[in-house]
């Protein structure tokens, strides 16, 4: 197995190593042995995990963070030119890496399996180093979320498979050369990097197209958006394509998915026999995203009823469908979802898990170029839910666009019969919620921004 530290990943350094995608490269080089150090803008418990690894993190970014013997300084897409530290790393003369070079450097001479997809990634990464891990495989694993069970988003592993998210928001993921790729689904997103849908389809062929010789495609038998992309790439000789769902054609048929309240019974036709086994998160679109795992395990050639029951094992990741807490008899829930694809399906998930219970939805929409182009069927979602409070735009990484703000999902929420309030306070949220729950609601906060730091000050409210 290669778990060697390429030489660029022997001391580096990462603006903003805290971030999902950056901590999870740093905790496996420390794991590894690397002189890990960076910077983030804010304390965290990510921060002092790493810490804990052996790395040095710097709260803030400024010049001097930098060390001058820095063999390279790792950056994300969201990292700024004027960034102080990759300016002073330009005037030291120290390679600059992107986080996914760093990540394609790791998955170096193991069995690498890359999830990809609009929707999904975290969960079916998840899912697949949950029950390779059961298994007694011991993976290493890169995830944009921490696991519920472990509590973290990577690992080194002693095993020779690497399972690995995949973004494609900037291309990032054709720099991976899987055995074993997912696509998920194919959808138009991340609109500040993808003019058309034809530039998503070329960016995920080009990642397909990476996939090593005699190697396996798992993708979507039912998305309109993966069925495309099949048809593009079915001509790769040395591709197998496998695909999963409920259509009837797929080679991993889903036959029956029953919901049984926050878990789900799953049964598959495989191989021309059934199997079945428990996803133990609600909604229809997690129990697929477990049968991709199962699917994809099975391409690397292990056992499908080892899988089947391994799977059962995954308890969740932070932030998707993620139970808070309750408090005087109402339910917190967190979700990550942003997309109106994503807010759909957690939104009808709540609903079949709990059909006796009102659900109030807190939202906070991510970034003004999404919320620019799917505003409008953001806050048809929220039509699903009985009551929303929807908060002003998290902007991340962008400037703000003039004239877009919430009031585009409030404005296409109210067309579709929602009960939406517009909230600009964040901190009033708690007593706007204790205003409106009562016992026996559910209250999901929603979104990729802070939103998720709402749900204990809302239990807290209510307790009192």
């Amino acid at each position: 197995m290669a778990s060697a530290i390429p030489t660029a990943m022997e001391r580096p350094h990462f603006i903003g190593i805290g971030g999902a995608g950056m901590s999870g490269i740093a905790k496996i080089l420390a794991q590894r042995g690397a002189k890990v150090a960076g910077s983030d803008a804010k304390e965290s418990g990510t921060a002092e995990a790493l810490r804990e690894l052996g790395a040095t993190v710097h709260i803030g970014h400024a010049a001097e963070h930098l060390a001058s013997d820095a063999s390279s300084v790792v950056v994300s897409s969201a990292i700024r030119a004027d960034n102080p530290e990759l300016v002073r790393a330009a005037e030291l003369s120290i390679p600059v890496v992107h986080r996914s070079d760093a990540l394609a450097a790791l998955m170096g001479g193991l069995r690498a399996i890359a999830v990809a997809g609009t929707h999904g990634k975290t969960t079916t990464t998840s899912m697949l180093a949950v029950a390779l891990t059961e298994l007694g495989i011991d993976p290493s694993y890169a995830i944009g979320g921490d696991l519920a069970g472990p509590g973290t988003n990577a690992l080194h592993g002693q095993g020779d498979i690497f399972v690995a998210e995949a973004d494609e928001s900037d291309r990032s993921f054709q720099k991976y050369d899987p055995e074993v790729a997912i696509v998920l689904n194919v959808e138009l997103d991340h609109h500040a990097n993808y003019a058309s849908m034809d530039e998503i389809y070329d960016s995920f062929e080009t990642f397909v197209g990476k996939v090593v010789p005699g190697g396996t495609l798992v993708i979507s038998a039912d998305q309109s958006g993966a069925v495309e992309l099949t048809s593009r790439v079915r001509d790769l000789s040395s591709l197998k394509v496998v695909t999963y769902g409920e259509d009837a054609h797929a080679d991993v048929r889903v036959h029956r998915i029953t919901p049984r309240g926050l878990t789900s019974e799953v049964t598959v036709l495989l191989g021309g026999k059934y199997l079945t086994f428990t996803v133990s998160v609600p909604g229809r679109h997690y129990a697929l995203n477990a049968v991709a795992a199962l699917a994809a395990g099975v391409a690397l050639g292990i056992p499908a009823h080892n899988l089947a029951s391994a799977l059962g094992k995954y308890t969740g990741v932070k932030r998707r469908l993620q139970l808070k807490g309750e408090a005087a008899g109402v339910q917190v829930i967190d979700s990550y979802a942003h997309h109106p694809t994503e807010m759909t399906a957690d939104l009808e998930a709540m609903r079949s898990a709990a059909t006796d219970s009102r659900l109030l939805v807190v939202f906070q929409p991510h970034l003004f170029s999404r919320t620019q182009e799917l505003g409008t069927e953001m806050g048809r979602a929220l039509a699903l839910a009985d009551a929303s409070v929807v908060l002003d735009i998290y902007p991340a990484r962008e400037d703000p666009i003039p004239g877009i703000t919430s009031a585009l999902i409030i404005d296409a929420a109210g067309t579709a019969g929602a009960d939406v309030t517009a909230v600009h306070d964040k901190t009033t949220v708690p007593d706007v919620i204790a205003g409106m729950a009562r016992p026996g609601d559910l209250v999901l906060t929603m979104g990729a921004g802070d939103v998720t730091d709402l749900g204990p000050q809302i239990l807290a409210r209510l307790s009192n």
